[in-house]
């Protein structure tokens, strides 16, 4: 072999090289992030709530077998005190959401736990306990009022504002399935004096807008034309009466004359 030929042999060598150097590589595939975390069976449901830095409650609900019922814990962490406890109670439904609450303001935290009935969607059940150190003390939370209950059809949206718990809930005009929001909402406020909840409703609603804001045709000066009316006619028999009593003293002055 020549020296062109070699040479030539080596410098497309070279430049195949170069475009196999400066060849783009295929990107790395992304791993995929869920965005709740994986809960394993039996566990349905878990959050986390810090009170404060080494005062951790992690509530749960688990169970196998059937999602209408079931148990919940509160596993509460106080590892400044290195003191570790379980609180459990059976569960009616699934727990949609966790709560923490100082109502009160005396330092001990509540837990309050909203779960959905299991014979409805909508209606909402609350389990609240109040914890100091240690010990979880139980409380319950109060059933809506005959007055705070009309037109409640579910749908609850709890919270919590300034230290005390929140719910609100839109109101419904009928029975059953002829059920139909109004539009307006009702709010009530929930505190807690000596262990036992406290309620004020902060809403001014109704359980039909229609019928609040409808408005009743009203005849006017009704009542001055009815007393009108009856002043006209008793004038006129006052008259009349005048009338017939100097015509009879006419005719009987007239008869003495005679």
């Amino acid at each position: 072999m020549g020296r062109k030929s070699y040479f030539f042999i080596l410098v497309i060598g070279s430049f195949f090289a170069g475009c196999a150097q400066q060849a783009p590589k295929p990107p790395a595939p992304t791993p995929v992030v869920s965005s709740k975390p994986i809960i394993m069976e039996p566990f349905r449901f878990h959050k986390m709530i810090e009170v404060s830095p080494g005062n951790d409650f992690d509530i749960l609900s688990w169970g196998r077998g059937s999602t209408e019922a079931g148990a919940f814990e509160i596993l509460h962490s106080d590892s400044a005190n290195v003191k570790y406890t379980t609180t459990t109670g059976d569960l009616e439904g699934e727990i949609i959401d966790a709560y923490n609450s100082d109502m009160d303001m005396d330092g001990n935290p509540e837990i309050l736990i909203q779960a959905k009935g299991k014979d409805t969607s909508n209606y909402a059940i609350i389990y609240a306990f109040e914890f100091n150190n240690s010990k979880a003390n139980k409380l319950d939370f109060p059933k809506l009022t005959k007055s705070q209950a009309k037109g409640y059809r579910g749908f609850d949206n709890f919270y919590i504002k300034d230290g005390q718990f929140m719910r609100e809930f839109p109101i419904y005009n009928g029975i059953g399935k002829d059920a139909e929001p109004t539009g307006a909402k009702r709010v009530l406020q929930y505190g807690l004096h000596n262990n036992e909840f406290t309620v004020k409703q902060l809403s001014k609603d109704s359980t039909n807008v229609k019928e609040t804001t409808t408005i009743q045709p009203v005849k006017k000066k009704s009542g001055m034309d009815n007393n009108s009316s009856s002043n006209s006619n008793s004038s006129s028999k006052k008259k009349k009466h005048k009338t017939e009593e100097h015509s009879h003293k006419k005719k009987k002055r007239h008869h003495h004359s005679d």
